[in-house]
């Protein structure tokens, strides 16, 4: 037996067949499947949007702007190496080429 559908007040005046259940609804009451472009489907058969189906995700290539060195570059708390292989005291609690190691430059 066929059914009536009425369509007065709506947008769209037309009849469609849902493409899940082939049963008939108003236009408007059919909704696009978000798994399926294309299908348009009733409330019923709508799923559930499948995240699967997206493509995967791009990682960020993030680098540090001023990374610290893997190896620490201090020899004790009051040296640095330097690149020739010297020795520099910070402090002057050391020696600096053969000196006593007082960096006070002032005349005494």
């Amino acid at each position: 037996m066929p059914v009536y559908i009425d369509t007065r007040g709506n947008s769209v005046l037309s009849v469609a067949i849902c493409d899940r259940c082939s049963r008939k609804f108003a236009y408007v009451d059919l909704m696009p499947d978000p798994n399926f472009p294309g299908m348009r489907v009733c409330k019923e058969d709508l799923d559930n949007f499948d995240p699967w189906r997206l493509p995967a995700i791009q990682t960020e290539n993030i680098a540090l702007r001023f990374p610290r060195p893997d190896v620490s570059v201090a020899i004790q708390n009051n040296q640095l190496l330097t690149q020739d292989g010297n020795n520099i005291y910070i402090d002057g609690n050391g020696t600096i080429s053969g000196a006593s190691g007082d960096l006070n430059t002032k005349p005494k």
